[in-house]
C-alpha cells in the first residue's frame, strides 16, 4: 500500500477524500500523524497559489512521497466574489463554520440581497515523488439560501443551494454532494491522472 499525504487538518475534507480515493491502493496520511509539523501561512491570492504553498510545505517534510493539498472556497457574486480564498476565516482567523455562515448571510443581506449567485471553487495541487507538480480544479455553481437549512456536511453546505436544486447541500446529503461537489470534480480529474501512474 502506498502512502498518500494530504495537507489538511480538516476532518471533513479527509473523510471526503477517503471516499473519493477509495479505489486506489493508498493509505491516506495527514500531518496530524507527524510528531511535529507547522502549517504554512496561506499568503496566496488564488486557490491554486494557496494549494501549492500547502503541498510544497508537506512535500518538504515527506520527500519521495505523493503529496497533495487543496484550497477551496465560496465565491459570492453579490459580495464581489468574497469570501473566496478567505472562506475558512471569513469571520476571523479562528472563526467557526457557524460564524462564517452568519457573517456571509448578514453581509449579503446588507450589500446585495437580490443577487445570491455563488460558486464553490476547488484547486488541488499534487506533487509526485519526483517533485512534478500537477493542478486539478472543480466548480459547483448555485446560490445562497436566505437561512441555514440541513444537518449534514460542513462549512457553507447549509446555506448553499446547487444549481438546479431547491435544497441546500446539507439537506441533499453526502451521497448527493459526493457526486457533484467542486472537491469531487477536482479529485475526479486527479484520479484520472493517478490511474495512469499508480496501482489500483
Amino acid at each position: 500500500m502506498i502512502e498518500f499525504w494530504v495537507a489538511t487538518s480538516n476532518s471533513g475534507k479527509v473523510k471526503e477524500y477517503e471516499r473519493l480515493l477509495g479505489e486506489f491502493n493508498v493509505a491516506l496520511k495527514t500531518p496530524q500523524s507527524l510528531s511535529s509539523y507547522s502549517y504554512p501561512e496561506e499568503t496566496g491570492t488564488t486557490f491554486q497559489e494557496n494549494a501549492l504553498i500547502k503541498a510544497k510545505a508537506l512535500s518538504a517534510v515527506k520527500p519521495n512521497q505523493w503529496v497533495f493539498a487543496e484550497d477551496s472556497g465560496l465565491e459570492v457574486e453579490g459580495l464581489n466574489q468574497l469570501p473566496g480564498v478567505h472562506s475558512a476565516r471569513y469571520a476571523g482567523q479562528n472563526a467557526s463554520d457557524a460564524e462564517n455562515r452568519a457573517k456571509l448571510l448578514k453581509m449579503l443581506q446588507l450589500r446585495s440581497p437580490k443577487n445570491r449567485q455563488a460558486a464553490f471553487q476547488a484547486v488541488i495541487a499534487l506533487i509526485s515523488p519526483e517533485k512534478e507538480q500537477f493542478f486539478f480544479s472543480g466548480e459547483l455553481k448555485g446560490e445562497i439560501a436566505t437561512k441555514e437549512i440541513g444537518q449534514t456536511g460542513f462549512g457553507y453546505d447549509s446555506i448553499f443551494i446547487p444549481q438546479g436544486e431547491s435544497q441546500t447541500l446539507a439537506e441533499l446529503g453526502l451521497g448527493f454532494k459526493n457526486k457533484v461537489s467542486h472537491r469531487f470534480l477536482a479529485t475526479q480529474k486527479m484520479s484520472l491522472h493517478l490511474k495512469e501512474v499508480m496501482p489500483t
